[in-house]
């Protein structure tokens, strides 16, 4: 390993080190070498947890060796024990200036993050390094306890009191066995982290809680969640010693959070109401004993739960209290909604009046806890005490400290000055008596809520500092603006860090979008983020992004409520389907329960190689925003709908900014607060930092991200984005262009980057198909039905794919079929007009006309969760390729006239769906399949004659010419025109017979044969750009050419050329039907200036926005083609590939592009 020296500290690292891995190692050292406090920012994916495990420990084994080079020194009466290597250059960071340093005076490390799940990662980085200190990591009875009885208890205080009750008399034996087990080498040289802890207990029958605490004792380092340090209750229960320690708060962008609720609480009429029932019946109880003459002894229940010891008057006297504390809550008479507020201060007074002071705290809080401790301990009925440990919470919160008389008002007006009482009306106590089992008769009544609210984090900041802490870091991937984070802390903190990226400019794309593709403002503002042209245009935003987002798209918007009103919107209006045609919908839930499977379900999307990734719809400051892992193709874009705003007119967010309007006016000086408003826009860019930070995830990582809110483009919004972001925001200034630059991005990231795809999904619950697409076995069945159940009510791609299977499938196993495999049956297009109308007679006799909703639905289904190539291939202007083979004399070309036929085929046939009714559209039918039989053109007249009646339906009638046999073709079009007005365009070429076609290309091949000869030995035509050097029209090849081959290049030239005059004209026809008379002019007026100027870049910004705007308008961005100067094909072209995913070059001159679209 790397040996690095870093302010006089050698660092043991894995590998070496990029420069802000370096700068980061080096403010840490600073802050423990001067012993003051950091904020050091630095962005995921720059090995931030392995670079602070390092430095820490690193300086705290020079801080022990520059005590073993003082003791020695000492010894050595000022002599040299090594004369090259005097003791002066071992370092003196351990003296700490004058004061002697003992072995025992080495600082502990704390170190905290949010949940145990974080922690085991830092515990497998530490595993990585090369150091191996102490450890041990502290977690609650709930993740640690394997004693099954207290394991079996719903309520967590109750397992609290029953574990300390077992303990007390000693009747857990897996505590017993912690004195002989906490000594075990295995356990103490290990590094454990929780799990294993269990694992360990279960194994040797050892407490894994107890185990741990007792080796804190000893531990060099101390992992734990940061409530453990943050909140009193649980440093004191823990026993945690911070003297001369060293805190480490990682993630820390939720400390601001955590430091104001653990000191905050709400005492709802609910928890007072089942703290007196508890109480109630502990009374009724102890009135029971005493009636019958019953006391206690020392051979009683009291022998076994000192608990039990109760006084009968000091819990009526609780009782007491309990109903006088209700009493003077209710008393205060709520004029509206929003509540009384009053000063943190008053809390006192509204205690007193239930004979709660700082003379009384003591017994009641010890009374409390031995009546919650005896109902734990009780057989038979649970009763809930979730009430009286509130209250002795509450105790612990409210009077903390013990001081004198003459000091007490001091310190109770220093203890509440970052916090409001605020008094409110209970609008959930119905919500309340209809899901809680325990709720009680007293709580159906409504009360108010007693909310004593902390508004500062520096006052939980300022208790660390007052236990005399050595440091305290804070860090994280998003701490920026750190101005304002530092401000709310409220204690100094010496050493700052904002630091750089591993990754190059060349690996983020960041883009402001003010505007969507349709030109309407995008705003998640108040007064317009339910506006329907503000929420149209954003999902034609994402559906636009979604294309060329390759793989895992994810889409943020700024709360729930507005995510989901939002995807209603979308769905109700076709913009959900847009998106799901390109990449699946997986939206996150409320909840916790099926958050884990929502989120396997999107990674084995993503994962699978047959579709084009997923998009996965989520909520800034939610789960998925928090440290989720989205690496690689899980992540390729984050699309940020808003800023998230906290609600103003929630009471706590109101109240928060007045107390800080307050405090700035009233204070001056170094720690100045922030304003109300300034609070209130830092928490929406924060929440924004940390959706971003999901896009990069290591040094390889590359990605895009969107800001979809006009607000992004004002300067003092982008200075609250993260520095590695800064530097590469752009305005879009046209949709088009960002369109066209991110293609370009993701094509040269590829390029330069490319990355291992996997070949499917590999997540559990994966089912094994058969060649039939049914699963292999039961087992594989059945789990894949419960996921597609549980995401059918998170994913709006399923929720409306319930349909009635009957091929005998059940609903649910159908379900997953259609998720994980193609019906390639229905891609097979019909030859001609009356194939199709055989193979569609053969759909209606197994199913009835229903199989047409039937097979539209199976096919939507199919659109959203499997990207099909023939769907991808259509949604892209159904490209369609002439390929020249050698000896086909002409039939290639018959063969491609056909397969356009059948194209119109399905024109027809939904143009008739559409217009006819369901009896007239089966008359038809059943007219061409006698017609196919019969070769009855009278017949065929007769039946369709109410085609004839409407003016709307001659078109229809007409539609049939170019399928009614040659030899009827002339009789047919002389009936058009005596029935309708309007003939069908009658030649004398329509009437030959395939034979004669054939035949007559026959003799133009052997004439042609003397030009082909001419063109194989000449150089006038340059392979290279026919083919780009492929071997079939390479220039040996092209010598072996057939005449036929010859006849049938220069039929397409001709077809080409004749088309080139009308071709531009057919475009813009077609795109006048398309687009508003407004957005037409738009896009000729673009051509004009274009032809006028040579402005490339203007003309494609517009292009592009006019032409992504819905699925069915991309073709017309490959048809424009015809419009791009020769000099700038090539660049239209790559935008293109980029665009579409796929080569999509663009030809060297415009009738090329005819051949698209005319042949």
């Amino acid at each position: 390993m790397p040996l690095l020296s870093l302010n006089g500290v050698s660092v043991n690292f894995p590998f070496p080190p990029y420069e802000c891995q370096t700068d980061y190692m080096t403010k840490v050292i600073e802050c423990l070498q001067r012993k003051v406090n950091g904020v050091l920012e630095s962005p995921t994916g720059t090995g931030k947890t392995l670079c602070l495990l390092c430095a820490t420990l690193a300086w705290r084994e020079y801080f022990k060796d520059s005590i073993s080079a003082r003791k020695i020194a000492e010894k050595l009466g000022g002599k040299e024990m090594f004369p090259n290597t005097p003791l002066s250059s071992w370092g003196t960071a351990a003296t700490d200036g004058d004061t002697p340093t003992y072995y025992t005076d080495v600082p502990k490390i704390i170190y905290a993050s949010r949940t145990h799940s974080q922690l085991a990662q830092v515990v497998d980085e530490l595993r990585n390094t090369s150091y191996r200190p102490k450890v041990c990591v502290l977690g609650s009875r709930e993740q640690l306890c394997i004693n099954p009885e207290v394991m079996r208890q719903e309520s967590n205080h109750i397992k609290v009191h029953m574990c300390r009750a077992k303990v007390s008399t000693r009747s857990c034996a897996f505590y017993n066995n912690v004195e002989e087990k906490c000594t075990d080498k295995n356990v103490v040289d290990s590094i454990l982290d929780v799990e294993d802890l269990v694992k360990y207990g279960n194994k040797q029958r050892v407490c894994p809680y107890y185990l741990s605490r007792s080796l804190k004792q000893q531990a060099d380092v101390i992992f734990m969640p940061y409530n453990y340090l943050l909140d009193p209750k649980s440093r004191r229960a823990h026993n945690i010693e911070l003297k001369g320690a060293v805190v480490i708060f990682d993630e820390a962008h939720n400390v601001e959070k955590t430091c104001e609720e653990t000191t905050s609480f709400d005492l709802t009429p609910y928890d007072l109401a089942s703290a007196i029932s508890a109480v109630d019946r502990l009374l009724a109880e102890k009135a029971n004993e005493v009636s019958l003459g019953e006391a206690f002894s020392s051979d009683n229940v009291e022998s076994l739960n000192p608990a039990s010891k109760l006084d009968i008057t000091m819990v009526a006297k609780i009782k007491q209290i309990l109903l006088d504390l209700e009493a003077a809550i209710d008393s205060f008479d709520i004029p509206n909604d929003k509540g009384i507020t009053k000063p943190g201060i008053f809390i006192y007074e509204l205690l007193a009046r239930a004979h709660l002071t700082y003379d009384t705290k003591t017994p009641v809080h010890e009374a409390l806890e031995q009546i919650c401790g005896y109902l734990a301990g009780q057989p038979g009925v649970f009763l809930n005490t979730s009430g009286l440990q509130k209250l002795s919470d509450i105790i612990q919160v409210v009077f903390c400290g013990e001081p004198e008389g003459k000091d007490r008002q001091q310190l109770m007006a220093v203890n509440t000055t970052h916090f409001k009482v605020h008094i409110h009306k209970d609008t959930s106590h119905q919500k309340k008596k209809n899901t809680d089992v325990w709720a009680s008769s007293t709580s159906k009544k409504q009360g108010n809520i007693l909310s004593y609210w902390c508004f500062s984090p520096g006052f939980s900041m300022q208790e660390l500092v007052n236990q005399e802490v050595r440091s305290i870091i804070l860090t994280s991937g998003t701490l920026s603006p750190l101005t304002s984070f530092i401000a709310e802390m409220r204690i100094m903190f010496d050493v700052t860090l904002e630091n750089s990226h591993v990754i190059e400019r060349d690996q983020i794309f960041v883009r402001v979008i003010d505007r969507g593709p349709d030109g309407v403002m995008l705003s998640s503002a108040f007064d317009r983020r339910f506006v329907p042209e503000n929420m149209a245009s954003l999902g034609n935003t994402v559906a636009n992004l979604s294309r060329v987002v390759p793989h895992g798209l994810l889409v943020f918007f700024p709360s729930f409520p507005l995510m989901e009103k939002t995807l209603e919107f979308w769905r109700t209006n076709g913009q959900s389907s847009r998106i799901e045609n390109m990449k699946p919908i997986f939206v996150e839930p409320k909840g916790k329960g099926s958050f884990n499977e929502v989120m396997d379900a999107y990674y084995s999307k993503v994962d699978d190689a047959s579709s084009k990734g997923a998009a996965f719809m989520a909520v800034c400051r939610g789960k998925a925003s928090e440290g989720l892992d989205f690496a690689n193709t899980y992540g390729r874009g984050v699309i940020i709908t808003g800023l998230p705003f906290p609600p103003k007119l929630d009471p706590r967010v109101q109240l928060k900014m007045q107390f800080l309007d307050e405090m700035n006016r009233s204070r001056a000086g170094a720690l100045k607060f922030l304003t109300g408003q300034e609070w209130y826009r830092e928490q929406a860019f924060r929440a924004v930092n940390q959706a971003i930070g999901r896009v990069i995830r290591h040094k390889d990582d590359f990605g895009a991200i969107f800001l979809c809110d006009q607000r992004f483009k004002s300067a003092n919004a982008q200075a609250h984005l993260p520095s590695w972001v800064r530097p590469c925001v752009r305005h879009g200034d046209s949709f088009g262009n960002v369109v066209r630059d991110v293609s370009q991005f993701f094509r040269v990231a590829h390029k330069l980057r490319p990355v291992k795809e996997n070949k499917g999904p590999a997540k559990s619950c994966e089912p094994v198909f058969q060649s039939d697409a049914q699963p292999s076995s039961s087992v594989s069945s059945s789990c894949a039905a419960q996921k597609a159940k549980v995401l059918d009510s998170h994913m709006p791609s399923l929720k409306r794919r319930r349909l009635n299977d009957h091929t005998g499938a059940s609903g649910m196993a159908r379900l997953w079929i259609q998720y994980d495999t193609e019906t390639r049956e229905s891609h097979r297009k019909p030859a001609s007009l009356l194939a199709a109308l055989e193979q569609g007679d053969h759909h209606r006799e197994e199913g009835g006309m229903d199989s047409f909703g039937v097979e539209k639905a199976a096919r939507l289904s199919t659109l959203s969760l499997q990207c099909e190539k023939r769907m991808d291939e259509e949604s892209r202007g159904g490209k369609r390729k002439i390929k020249v083979v050698q000896e086909q004399n002409g039939k290639e070309l018959t063969d491609i006239i056909e397969k356009g036929k059948a194209v119109t085929v399905k024109n027809i046939l939904v143009d008739m769906k559409k217009s006819l009714s369901q009896v007239t559209f089966e008359q038809v039918v059943a007219a061409l399949q006698t017609y196919k039989k019969t070769d009855d053109l009278d017949g065929l007249l007769s039946k369709t004659a109410m085609l004839v009646e409407d003016a709307n339906t001659h078109s229809l009638l007409r539609g049939f010419y170019q399928f009614v046999r040659a030899h009827h073709k002339k009789r047919f079009d002389e009936k058009c025109l005596e029935l309708t007005g309007v003939g069908c365009g009658y030649k004398p070429e329509h009437s030959l017979s395939k034979e004669e076609k054939k035949a007559m290309l026959t003799r133009a091949t052997e004439g042609a044969t003397s030009s082909a000869s001419a063109m194989s030995t000449g150089h006038q035509l340059s392979t290279q750009q026919l083919n780009r050097g492929g071997q079939h029209l390479s220039s040996d090849g092209l010598q072996q050419v057939t005449a036929g081959e010859i006849l049938l290049l220069l039929r397409c030239c001709i077809h080409f050329n004749s088309m080139k005059k009308k071709g531009p004209a057919a475009f813009l026809a077609d795109v006048k039907r398309a687009l508003a008379p407004e957005k037409s002019a738009r896009l000729f007026e673009a051509i004009s200036n274009y032809k006028k100027t040579d402005d490339y870049e203007n003309l494609v910004s517009i292009v592009v926005s006019l032409f992504t705007e819905k699925d069915e308008h991309f073709q017309l961005l490959t048809r424009f083609t015809t419009f791009i100067r020769p000099h700038h094909k090539k660049q239209y072209s790559e935008m293109l590939e980029a665009l579409f995913g796929q080569s999509a070059a663009a030809p060297a001159d415009p009738a090329q592009t005819q051949k698209k679209e005319g042949f």
